[in-house]
């Protein structure tokens, strides 16, 4: 397996020491940290990548500075577990350039547990976000 980018290796192993009903605990806690959309962003919906994969409407805007990335998400405040997995995908992930970005293994959040606590479909969703990023950092 790649080596996760130093940010997103801490938040994956973060999770490790989370118990059970831990885990969504600390995932709603990054759902809470996730920024709004910022304002100059609000009127580039048609710039911004939909993720038609989850149930969610759920759009990524990636920021280019000097070959690293940025993403911005619009995500409906009602859809905590979505906005958490964007929360976590935008701070593990921040700043990387293209080669870091695509380098991240698609099932990285395997080993964060939530297996053990999340159905597959909404396993999905973070999985589908990462390869909509990846393809924004192409």
């Amino acid at each position: 397996m790649s080596e996760l980018p130093a940010r997103l290796q801490e938040i994956v192993e973060d999770f490790g020491f989370c118990q059970g009903q831990e885990k969504l605990e600390y995932l709603l806690a990054f759902a809470e940290a996730l920024p709004p959309l910022p304002a100059q962003f609000a009127d580039k919906r048609d710039e911004m990548e939909e993720v038609h994969e989850c149930i969610t409407p759920v759009f990524i805007y990636a920021e280019r500075d000097n070959g690293r990335f940025h993403y911005h998400f619009d995500i409906p405040p009602e859809a905590p577990t979505v906005s958490g997995f964007a929360r976590i995908l935008q701070e593990g992930m921040d700043g990387l350039t293209s080669a870091e970005i695509q380098a991240i293994p698609n099932e990285f959040y395997l080993d964060m547990g939530l297996q053990d606590v999340l159905t597959g479909q909404r396993l999905n969703g973070i999985s589908a976000m990462l390869l909509h990023m990846k393809n924004l950092a192409k």
